[in-house]
């Protein structure tokens, strides 16, 4: 049997949780306060994934970033690919919260959106 300390991210609270295995086989998580830090760790240690969060360069904008994010979570092993596809992307203003700035960004089927608004700039 082997042990895996984790702390949780779920909420505030940080739980320091500790999941006994054996082998790939979760065969129990203690530590938790509540059930969605028994459901972290499971899921942390069969299939861990993240939100990712930057900002894209914006052109023709009254500001010349827009932080954007993933519509969701995406595999983890992605997110340094997902953040290096952001890297020559520039969103034309006016930009709104919610438009997808990249689909399917890094292959993950997973669409970057912008979280903020920006306008255009008026000439």
């Amino acid at each position: 049997m082997e042990k895996k300390n984790l702390i949780c991210i779920n909420c505030p609270l940080g739980c320091m949780l500790t999941v006994t295995m054996e082998g790939d086989q979760i065969l129990g998580v203690a530590g938790n306060t509540c059930k969605r830090g028994e459901a972290y760790a499971r899921k942390e240690l069969k299939n861990p994934t993240r939100i990712v969060t930057s900002t894209v360069k914006v052109t023709g904008g009254s500001e010349r970033m827009v932080p954007v994010k993933t519509k969701s979570d995406i595999p983890k092993g992605k997110v340094l690919e997902c953040v290096r596809a952001l890297k020559n992307v520039a969103a034309k203003a006016p930009v709104h919260m919610g438009d997808v700035i990249v689909q399917n960004v890094a292959g993950t089927g997973v669409d970057l959106v912008a979280t903020r608004d920006v306008e255009a700039v008026k000439i």
